[in-house]
């Protein structure tokens, strides 16, 4: 997936394929990347959320931008407004988690680090970040928190494979997690806020770095495919 979008990224912001252009149809550009139908839905999806694309029911996806905006979209929130909320909600309720919870909290939170550390497919792994995101809000006793957590749940889910797919981020993010895990089993609240701060430091430091990569002078086409898939080579 990373090499198609590299492809088609590098192909929309050389110009290959202008604003106002419609790309090729799922299954001419499947055809053409030799890679199969979900993998090259997943690239279409990644582009739209760095505001390269649209995509218009019935009529197909279309150019919208020469480069990738600066503050992707996740759902409904942009990637800053997202991180901006998670910043003042989920630090403290690290915290207060540190503080309230229970020792069936701890089972489950453990019970699920371990799960995610042992995953290996990307689906099922973003299910449970969402999961474990939403039982360190349940630990710390208060419904409203939890309630929040709940609203941007579809956006960091979404953010999550987006991450994990372009920036290789699910080992790092395990060790992050376990972190937050260890600093409520030491039942310490500054060091559960200083672990969240940094997971989410992190989060958006990836975000920067797969937004701001530039790809490369030439097409980056993914194994099989021809250079690029327009324009048409001339005779």
């Amino acid at each position: 997936m990373e090499a198609v979008l590299h492809h088609l990224r590098g192909a929309i912001e050389r110009g290959e394929y202008a604003v106002g252009d419609k790309l090729p149809s799922e299954a001419e550009l499947c055809r053409r990347l030799e890679v199969s139908r979900p993998v090259l839905r997943e690239a279409l999806r990644a582009l739209q959320t760095m505001g390269l694309t649209v995509s218009r029911t019935g009529k197909g996806t279309f150019v919208v931008s020469g480069g990738a905006v600066a503050d992707p979209t996740f759902g409904d929130y942009a990637a800053s407004d997202l991180l901006e909320v998670r910043r003042h909600v989920e630090i403290p309720v690290a915290g207060y988690a540190a503080q309230r919870r229970t020792p069936e909290d701890l089972d489950h939170l453990t019970h699920l680090l371990e799960r995610m550390e042992r995953e290996t497919d990307t689906t099922a792994w973003v299910a449970m970040d969402t999961l474990f995101h939403l039982a360190v809000a349940q630990a710390a006793r208060n419904p409203v928190f939890r309630r929040v957590i709940e609203e941007i749940r579809d956006a960091l889910a979404r953010q999550s494979a987006f991450l994990n797919e372009l920036g290789g981020r699910r080992e790092q993010s395990n060790r992050e997690h376990r972190a937050i895990v260890e600093a409520l089993i030491d039942n310490s609240a500054p060091d559960a806020e200083q672990a969240m701060a940094h997971h989410l430091t992190r989060v958006e430091t990836t975000l920067t770095q797969i937004v701001a990569a530039a790809p490369s002078p030439s097409p980056a086409p993914a194994p099989g495919a021809a250079p690029t898939p327009k324009p048409e080579p001339q005779p």
